[in-house]
């Protein structure tokens, strides 16, 4: 990642991208489990087409310009085969189909890691390029992320899926401003990044996987029940919480930008990823388990001393005093 983030050669990117992937291959295979295998094939496949389309984009843009440069995308061509491939690395719509798949068949750790650390350097790329990027097909691209992020998190009660659509959702996000204010594209991946690590290391302090056994943490610990509560809240972008100031600060940008109906839609299909993360917030502190479960599991004798979790959550939750700031 930190080769790609410090490349100037679309070559030293490239090999960037391809050492984070294979790197990344043997901790998702990691469990003795087909499911995880075939998680890591289908993670294979789908990077493995995405970094050959890239190389493709760069090679036709080097074939017509001359230039290597990251920042000098010039050819037309080159520059939607790239967004292209990099929205597939990612796992933007249309081509998001491996995410869900791929952190369904990991484990907790795993999939918080794809969907936090393996986004930053598709995003730095695309963030270098946002310049000679077309408004067009990033609005496109967004929009059909945020439709499918909200649409496919519906039914879903595998949490894991649920964060997949959710990722996605964010990602749309993400990509309709990047042409416009690659800044603020910038500021929403970062705080969905720190909204995400406190929410996933809290699954894996609960063993958490799915809607049902979310519904028993409340009578075991109270706290962490409140914290993801708040944490699903500020996913969903609701106003005193940190999830709001990002989606408000895109808004703007799009309305300032005479891209009124496109800001519109958003929000309207905003409402679709908040119907399932209310859902489960309401799954999780207003339902009571019909029983006191007596077992010893582990997680309920030993406290958890987890120093992320502490540290990211206030930031993920009260951001807002920072909001004057970036309004400036």
């Amino acid at each position: 990642t930190l080769t790609v983030t410090s490349a100037n050669h679309w070559m030293t990117a490239w090999l960037g991208l391809e050492l984070n992937m294979i790197s990344i291959l043997p901790v998702i295979a990691k469990q003795k489990h087909p499911r995880s295998t075939e998680a890591a094939t289908k993670y294979f496949l789908t990077q493995a087409t995405a970094s050959a389309l890239m190389l493709f984009a760069s090679t036709i843009n080097a074939w017509q310009t001359g230039s290597w440069n990251i920042m000098q995308l010039n050819n037309k061509l080159s520059c939607i085969l790239m967004i292209a491939a990099l929205a597939m690395k990612m796992g933007a719509a249309p081509t998001h189909f491996w995410l869900p798949e791929v952190m369904q068949g990991t484990t907790l750790a795993t999939a918080l890691l794809i969907t936090t650390w393996q986004k930053i350097a598709p995003i730095t790329l695309l963030y270098m390029i946002s310049n000679h990027t077309e408004p067009i097909i990033t609005l496109s691209i967004g929009l059909l992320s945020i439709l499918v992020g909200g649409w496919g998190g519906f039914n879903q009660t595998q949490l894991r899926k649920m964060m997949a659509y959710s990722s996605i959702a964010h990602l749309g996000w993400t990509m309709t401003v990047i042409s416009i204010a690659p800044n603020i594209a910038l500021t929403n991946i970062i705080i969905y990044m720190i909204m995400s690590a406190p929410f996933f290391t809290l699954l894996m302090t609960t063993t958490s996987k799915t809607l049902q056994t979310m519904t028993t943490t409340w009578t075991h610990t109270p706290t962490t029940t409140i914290i993801l509560m708040l944490l699903l809240l500020s996913m969903a972008g609701l106003p005193p919480l940190t999830g709001f100031t990002p989606k408000l600060l895109i808004l703007d940008n799009l309305v300032t930008h005479k891209l009124t109906l496109t800001a519109a839609t958003m929000a309207l299909l905003s409402l679709l990823s908040l119907t399932f993360y209310l859902r489960t917030t309401y799954l999780l502190t207003s339902t009571a388990p019909p029983t006191t479960t007596q077992s010893t599991t582990t997680w309920r004798l030993k406290p958890h001393q987890n120093q992320t979790t502490a540290i990211l959550t206030p930031i993920a939750l009260f951001n807002i005093t920072i909001l004057p700031a970036l309004l400036t």
